[in-house]
Parts: structure tokens; sequence; C-alpha cells
């Protein structure tokens, strides 16, 4: 069950505890019992999250919510790496694009809207598995294939290995999400070559 403390701020002395690090929307730190409290800056976006979390509270590519408060959130620790330095340290393999593909399948069983993540959103841990950390607008944000996560994967150099598996595993998701990736990925570079030479 999630406590919730709708009028009370930060109740944790943040002096006692490890700094984690921050983002765009918050800072991290790691409490004493070992679970993190996550301090927003922007309410907002804030709220969009912890709604998101909620929502899917108990399942396994997300962290467990504990507390919340107006502008905070108690939530289990992830550990591991996030996906762009695990790639880079370790590659691109079958089985990790496997776990990817079931992350994106997933998204749709819990009727996200968005069927799309960043890679740094994403946290392999130790033994494997996957985590979202940061999840944005999955309810509210139409898109149909993982745009976001294909260009991130390109950069890695890494996107056809990730292609190859989805065509062995999920040949009608490989249709469909190819040719729209494709058309991006595309167009992204023709955009870049132009402003370039203008």
């Amino acid at each position: 069950m999630i406590e919730k403390n709708k009028h009370k701020k930060n109740p944790y002395d943040l002096s006692k505890c490890k700094f984690m690090g921050k983002g765009n929307n918050g800072e991290v730190y790691l409490l004493p019992n070992g679970r993190v409290i996550k301090i927003a800056y922007n309410v907002k976006s804030f709220v969009g999250e912890y709604t998101i979390l909620e929502k899917v509270n108990g399942n396994i590519y997300f962290p467990l919510i504990y507390e919340i408060g107006p502008n905070y959130m108690v939530r289990e620790c992830v550990y591991g790496m996030v996906l762009p330095q695990y790639i880079k340290e370790n590659g691109m393999n079958t089985i990790l694009a496997h776990n990817i593909i079931e992350l994106l399948k997933e998204f749709s069983k819990l009727k996200f809207k968005k069927i799309d993540i960043r890679c740094r959103d994403i946290f392999v841990q130790f033994d494997g598995s996957l985590k979202v950390i940061d999840p944005k607008k999955f309810y509210s944000k139409k898109r149909t294939f993982p745009k976001h996560l294909s260009k991130g994967l390109s950069k890695l150099g890494v996107l056809d290995i990730f292609f190859k598996v989805l065509e062995e595993d999920e040949p009608e998701l490989y249709k469909k999400w190819y040719l729209e990736t494709d058309k991006y990925i595309n167009s992204t570079i023709s955009n870049l070559q132009y402003r370039t030479y203008i």
C-alpha cells in the first residue's frame, strides 16, 4: 500500500542520505533503509511520473513506490547500469534485445499509448532484467513504435542487431516497427545533412 502525505513536505533528513544523482525533474537520495527518495523540481512532471508508477505498482519492470508527498516520492532503489553505458561496455546480444522487446510488449499489455522509451530511462540489472526509471507520458502521448529507443540504439550502433532479433521473435511487430523506424531515422539523417549545408 502506498502512503500518501498530501500536505507534508519531505520529512526526511537529507544530510543523512547519500546523494545518488539528479536529472531535469529532480534529485535522488539513498535513504538509510535502502529505499530512495526523489525530490521534485517540476511538480507537473513529478505528478505525471508518480501517477504512472501508482498505476503499475508491483509490475516487474518498474520500481515499487512506497510513499508520495507533495514534492517527493519514496520508491525502490534501482541498481545496475543505464542501458547506453551497459551497451558500450558489453555490446548488444540476443538476450538483451529479447528483454527490450518483452519490455515494449509489456507497455502494450499495460495499455500505454506510448510504446517508446529513451535508452537512458532503462536500467540493466545485475541479473540482466530491465527496470524503467523516470516514466514519462505513457498514458497521454500516443506513439505506436519505439522512436526514441531506436534513435538511441542507432547512435550506439546496435539497431540492426535489435531488429534482427525482433524479426525472429516477433515478425508482425518487425514489419510494423521497421518501416516507421526506417522512415524516422532516414528523415533525421536528411534533416541533419540539410542543416549542415545551408
